[in-house]
């Protein structure tokens, strides 16, 4: 008898033996698989949540909800007088004309690379942070801090820190298209507006801060606060008739922050040159869009 027809015979005699194998590999199969897809979709579920916890926190979570119900003070006095708020009243006529100037103005507004050494007034770098200061902020938490660097020293300190991480940002960090996007700019890594431009603005974001009773001052929505008090900086430096730099330090935050003696709650968002432009100064000839592609009336 060979091989197949013993087979065959086997089969035929023991069919009751072979079913019963063949139903319980089965039923074995499906639980592996069915239990190996549930701890496949939990694992997801997990991730999914913890994607969502930490978007929905950023760095520094906005809206903590391990607070002590019994213990909670809003952070600046509950009572808090409320006073009239009268701001000149103007007419149609006036009110197009204000915005006709102002558009005309900021319109002007180009970021240069070139500076004057010529030194600011120091009144004038004060009033351009109060100015900044009068931004809007959640819960008015105000979470932001500017540095004026003036000292020589400490700008050639801070361009050496910055160039070398551009350095490595340009050459390993940074996408190629990122790099060739910049081609027409003609930025590099060599940045030397840093040391030349007469003060250096530093602005750093606030994740939180602390409270007279010691305990943790939330600030909420610090990321959007931060950028419109960039905003409104940005324009009290047009409209005094200076000009910046609107430069994103990347990867330079934590040794800027070491270097100025900053506390570990601030992050170095913007690192803002500002002076009047140099007598050689260019800029790229660059259209804006139009109202149309920027606005949508509903």
């Amino acid at each position: 008898m060979n091989i197949v027809s013993l087979t065959l015979w086997t089969l035929e005699h023991n069919c009751y033996y072979v079913y019963t194998i063949l139903i319980v590999f089965f039923i074995g199969f499906t639980v592996i698989h069915k239990n190996r897809m549930e701890t496949n979709l939990n694992r997801t579920v997990s991730a999914k949540k913890k994607l969502a916890r930490s978007w929905n926190s950023g760095r520094e979570r906005d809206f903590p909800d391990d607070e002590d119900p019994d213990g909670l003070v809003p952070a600046i006095p509950e009572d808090i007088a409320h006073i009239p708020y009268k701001p000149p009243r103007r007419s149609n006529e006036e009110i197009l004309e204000k915005s006709r100037e102002y558009y005309e103005l900021m319109a002007k507004r180009r970021t240069v690379r070139a500076f004057s050494p010529e030194p600011i007034p120091d009144e004038v770098l004060d009033n351009i942070i109060k100015t900044a200061g009068t931004s809007p902020s959640g819960a008015h938490t105000e979470p932001w801090t500017f540095v004026v660097v003036q000292d020589p020293e400490v700008k050639e300190a801070i361009r050496t820190i910055v160039e070398e991480e551009e350095e490595l940002n340009y050459t390993q960090r940074m996408s190629r298209q990122w790099v060739t996007d910049l081609k027409p700019f003609a930025t590099k890594h060599i940045k030397p507006y840093l040391s030349e431009a007469p003060a250096l603005l530093l602005v750093f974001r606030q994740t939180h801060s602390w409270r007279e009773d010691g305990k943790k001052k939330m600030h909420y929505y610090s990321e959007v606060s931060i950028a419109i008090a960039a905003g409104i900086l940005l324009t009290a430096i047009q409209y005094c008739g200076l000009v910046a730099l609107t430069s994103t330090p990347l990867n330079c935050n934590a040794r800027l922050r070491d270097l100025l003696s900053r506390p570990g709650n601030e992050r170095l968002e913007l690192l803002l040159p500002v002076g009047r432009p140099h007598k050689d100064a260019t800029v790229p000839d660059l259209p804006r869009k139009p109202l149309s592609e920027i606005m949508i009336k509903i």
